[in-house]
């Protein structure tokens, strides 16, 4: 064996291993990414669910918003007002107020209310039988199909189809929105969680017709318009609509109401 060539290998290797070392640690303080501390901190704030439900992909896409000062310290409705008021203290900056949202299916049309056009063998979501014909198998094409696309969509198991229809469950729910993107009737809104009164019904056809389909639907009788001294409730389009804003939850357009579709 050859001693002399064993430790000229040896030399070489350990040489080339230097200047490899060396070599990366220049191209490595050359193209490094400036970290920002504010990012990184309010990311570490953020509860990392990736619901996307600020409107942004995902936590590290929030956090980058709101370190740039593109989004407010309060954006995350998973978090709430602890995670805003964190987040604010970490950018120097106001919490501002943060009412809690949860979901609402505008629907009160459970199976022994809405009449069925037919019986429906297919793929049960909600997507796909809004473009069968008929748009599904209720004989109301504007209310809740109950196949659950919107439970697929939740995370937080805070929805379910119960009786026909999504039932939301306003103690788990987070605002975080994907029920509302999946409903193709567009069924769900945001309404403050400490709304009393709200509206059971998205049809938009007139008084008799509304009937004939369902027994528990908006008719369009404006008796609950003329009951609200707040000028919180209208009608939009053959349906009654409420202005969170305004309303004080007296309750005298849900004791007004002849259907009870005010909950």
């Amino acid at each position: 064996m050859n001693v002399t060539a064993i430790i000229i290998a040896a030399v070489v290797i350990a040489a080339t291993g230097i200047i490899v070392g060396i070599g990366l640690g220049l191209f490595g303080e050359k193209f490094k990414v400036e970290v920002d501390e504010k990012e990184a901190a309010v990311r570490e704030a953020l509860p990392g669910n990736n619901c996307g439900g600020c409107g942004y992909p995902g936590c590290d896409g929030l956090a980058k918003a709101i370190a740039e000062g593109k989004a407010p310290a309060n954006a995350c409705p998973v978090g709430g007002a602890p995670v805003g008021e964190k987040i604010a203290a970490i950018m120097g900056v106001e919490a501002g107020s943060s009412e809690k949202m949860v979901a609402f299916v505008k629907c009160k049309g459970t199976c022994d209310k809405t009449k069925v056009k037919y019986t429906y063998h297919g793929i049960e979501d909600c997507k796909k039988a809004a473009v069968v014909p008929g748009g599904g198998p209720k004989a109301c094409t504007y209310g809740c199909m109950g196949f659950g696309s919107c439970v697929k969509a939740c995370k937080f198991d805070a929805i379910h189809v119960i009786d026909g229809i999504a039932v939301v469950d306003k103690e788990k729910c987070v605002a975080c929105g994907k029920c509302v993107a999946a409903c193709p009737q567009k069924l769900i809104d945001l309404v403050p969680y400490k709304a009393e009164h709200l509206v059971q019904c998205n049809s938009h056809d007139k008084g008799k017709d509304v009937k004939a389909k369902c027994d528990v639907g908006c008719i369009g009788c404006t008796l609950c318009t003329k009951q609200c001294e707040f000028d919180a409730i209208h009608m939009d389009n053959n349906v009654a609509v409420i202005d969170y804003e305004k309303c004080t939850n007296c309750g005298k357009c849900a004791e007004k109401c002849p259907v009870k579709i005010i909950q």
